[in-house]
């Protein structure tokens, strides 16, 4: 379990792919003590650490050991955002990072918890705080106020732009908002009260590959998955898009009108078959090549 990884600091917008693209030229970037990552990255000491951070939490690379040195070597979605969208500008590609993030119960235990155990729809920070601790306290685990305050207000911020958190008091040539702002799974409900809510992705939303790949990710050895495991799963789609039993059935039904699936609705047992034999890095890449299919520039 990880808390307070972040340093205060959310992603900001270019981050990752910088962060990709000198660990790629550097892999010890990182930890190389001959070099200023400072002017490497042209950000401040504690928002390096919070970039070495997020790089990991957010599944684009992993960090090892290398002849005693500590590198970042990309991963196979690193390897492929890097190849196909290193700018981060496709919606795909944000919510492959948003599902790596909210999966990652070791390095970002509080995202995995909000999406997967944190049953609230609407709330405010003592809701969350007060559900995790339940959470850790489970588990024989204690975390300090500060660094699950602190995490609470990262999350908002990861997906709640500056702006309507705090109106009026932010000044607009200075707003650098996360990317994943842009899938709006989080709203404010009362800016004054620091009341929030969780959204449901509507359909049309998540593109199909991508909403296919995690399906992938996720089931087991079988072919056929229940809709019931999709929905209420931990790290499946249900859970980390936000979705109900009706938006899900809809996404269902694009992918079988697409051929990818079959929906299997019969005496009480309701599963889907996956038509082709695919890995969530063989629909990552459908994503990325329908997308030069289309004519979108990657």
């Amino acid at each position: 379990m990880k808390f307070r990884g972040h340093e205060t600091f959310y992603i900001r917008k270019g981050w990752l792919t910088k962060g990709l693209k000198r660990v790629n030229e550097f892999p010890n970037i990182f930890s190389d003590k001959d070099k200023n990552q400072m002017d490497e990255f042209g950000i401040g000491s504690n928002m390096v650490k919070a970039l070495r951070y997020w790089m990991i939490a957010t599944g684009l690379t992993t960090e090892q050991f290398d002849k005693k040195i500590k590198v970042q070597l990309p991963t196979i979605l690193g390897e492929l955002v890097n190849r196909y969208d290193r700018y981060l500008e496709e919606i795909g590609t944000l919510y492959l990072v948003h599902y790596e993030l909210a999966k990652n119960e070791d390095m970002a235990t509080s995202w995995y918890h909000f999406f997967n155990g944190f049953n609230l729809t609407q709330f405010n920070k003592e809701d969350f705080v007060d559900d995790i601790k339940t959470y850790l306290s489970d588990q024989g685990e204690k975390v300090a106020d500060r660094s699950l305050d602190d995490d609470f207000s990262c999350i908002i911020n990861t997906y709640v732009s500056k702006s309507v958190i705090s109106p009026g008091r932010i000044d607009p040539e200075n707003l650098l908002d996360c990317p994943l702002g842009e899938l709006k799974l989080i709203s404010s409900v009362d800016s004054k009260k620091r009341i929030y809510k969780k959204n449901i992705v509507p359909v049309g939303s998540i593109p199909e590959f991508v909403f296919l790949a995690i399906i992938m990710d996720q089931k087991k050895d079988s072919d056929e998955i229940k809709i019931e495991s999709l929905l209420k799963d931990k790290n499946n789609v249900g859970k980390v898009f936000n979705l109900d039993a009706t938006t899900l059935m809809q996404y269902l039904e694009q992918l079988k009108n697409k051929g990818l699936i079959d929906l299997v609705r019969t005496a009480g047992l309701d599963i889907i078959k996956v038509n082709r034999d695919l890995t969530y890095e063989n629909c990552i890449e459908d994503y990325y090549e329908s997308l030069q299919i289309d004519g979108i520039r990657l």
